[in-house]
Formats: structure tokens, C-alpha cells, sequence
């Protein structure tokens, strides 16, 4: 079994539908290599040890949420990005990264799988970026979820001990989410009328906002909230072309 490089970018870009973000990074193909598949890595982050582990997979393509390629960084090839696309090329292994597309989907996104996982329902859309919604608010029962139970859920299904500004109410009826680096989606989701809300890292300002609007303010890690949609791409690819998926856990504890 196996599958043509472009028919696995043509299936990914027919569901996440990239051309709809402004992104800080080109979402697609990031660097080409053999042009069947037949292994599948995927991660998080592109990275040095990322790519050392699928080549020890045999992997002919990496798919991750955060390629390698940023708006913010140098265009210049530093010693560190030679690294990597050298380990890259001498595999003739191929790069693929979504970024806010896999954050937005609505069935295989980072933020609507991790609501899910929490028992969250009725997902609506929030959280603007450039005319485009990245995060979900989502109902937690018709009676709401004791907010200790949610810290715990929290915990459970990211593995990850969360930090927790416990400002809200007894019961927690909808909680927002916007995972990775979402800390300042906050304002918004207290305008949405969220009881807590949950990302991945912290913003020093966020303690006394969170407790001046009674809010709780949830931070699990920005690696531990975006494992999710990766998985779910890979399992998807894996069904749907045949390829066998791998996904390789570097965790970070940011």
C-alpha cells in the first residue's frame, strides 16, 4: 500500500482549505521529497529531533502544525535550519505543516477535538483572527461541570498538569478554547460568556483579568493542547490512503 506525495497534500488542502487564513507561515508543502509514501510521521513541531526519529521510522513524509518556515524569522539558513533540511534532504523525506488551518477545522482541529475530549457540546465558532475564527465555545451539560472536575479532565487528557487561576464560578457551564498561544483571546471569550477559558501558555496580564472578570483561566502547555489535530490527520491519512502513520511525541513544556 501506499500513496503519491500530491494526493496526500491535494486530500489535506481540500480539507483544512489554507488559501481562507492569514497565517505567519506558508501552510502546505514545505519541502518536497520521494514522491511515494508509504510511511507518515507526524508531529508537532518541525524540528531537528522530530526529523532524526521519522528517518529512523522510515517516514517519507512529516506533517506537523508548526513547520519550519515563520514570518518572524530570518530568511537566511542559519547552521540549525541547514541541520534540519540536510536531515531532510538526505532522507528524501518531505515536510508538510497547518498551522491556524488545523487550529480552525471543525471535525480535526486542534481546538474543537480538544473540546470534545473535555465533553464539551453545542461548539460555536469565536475567536477572530483576520476575519477568520480559530477557537471554540462549547457547553458542558445542562447543569454545568464542577470546576474541579474540569481542571482534572484538563489534566487527564493532555497529560499535563495545567496552570490554573481558579477565579470563576462553582460550576462551569462554557468553557472557550484556544490552544498553543492563545492567551489573548481571553478578552473575547469573556465577552462570549465563558465561565473558563483554556489555552496553552500564559501572559503575565492574564491572572488579574481572569480575576477581576471572575473568569478561570486554564494554561495547559502549548505543546500538550496542539497534539491533537496532527493525530487526527495522520489517523484520517492513514484510513484514507493506507500509509501507515506514526505519531512521535518530543513533549515540550511550554
Amino acid at each position: 500500500m501506499g500513496a503519491q506525495l500530491t494526493d496526500i497534500v491535494a486530500e489535506l488542502d481540500r480539507l483544512l482549505e489554507p488559501e481562507r487564513f492569514e497565517d505567519y507561515c506558508p501552510n502546505g508543502l514545505q519541502v518536497p521529497g520521494r514522491a511515494d509514501v508509504e510511511t507518515l510521521a507526524t508531529g508537532v513541531s518541525a524540528h531537528l529531533e522530530l526529523f532524526e526519529r521519522a528517518t529512523e521510522e522510515g517516514a517519507d513524509l512529516v506533517l506537523t502544525h508548526h513547520g519550519t518556515f515563520w514570518s518572524s524569522e530570518s530568511r537566511a539558513i542559519d547552521a540549525a535550519m541547514k541541520r534540519r533540511l540536510q536531515t531532510l534532504f538526505e532522507a528524501d523525506m518531505s515536510l508538510v505543516a497547518y498551522h491556524l488551518p488545523l487550529d480552525a477545522h471543525p471535525q480535526l482541529g486542534n481546538n474543537a477535538l480538544l473540546a470534545r475530549a473535555l465533553g464539551a457540546e453545542l461548539l460555536e465558532p469565536f475567536a477572530e483572527h483576520r476575519s477568520r475564527t480559530i477557537g471554540y465555545v462549547g457547553a458542558l451539560g445542562a447543569d454545568g461541570l464542577p470546576a474541579p472536575e474540569l481542571f482534572a479532565r484538563v489534566q487527564q487528557v493532555t497529560d499535563r498538569e495545567p496552570l490554573v487561576f481558579d477565579a470563576g464560578p462553582a460550576l462551569v457551564r462554557r468553557v472557550a478554547i484556544v490552544t498553543g498561544a492563545g492567551a489573548d483571546y481571553l478578552g473575547e471569550a469573556i465577552a462570549a460568556g465563558a465561565d473558563a477559558f483554556l489555552t496553552g501558555e500564559p501572559a503575565e496580564r492574564v491572572m488579574a483579568q481572569a480575576y477581576e472578570a471572575g473568569v478561570h483561566f486554564i494554561a495547559a502547555g502549548h505543546y500538550a493542547t496542539e497534539t491533537f489535530g496532527v493525530r487526527a490527520l495522520g489517523a484520517h491519512l492513514e484510513e484514507r490512503f493506507g500509509v501507515r502513520h506514526v505519531f512521535l511525541d518530543v513533549p515540550n513544556p511550554v
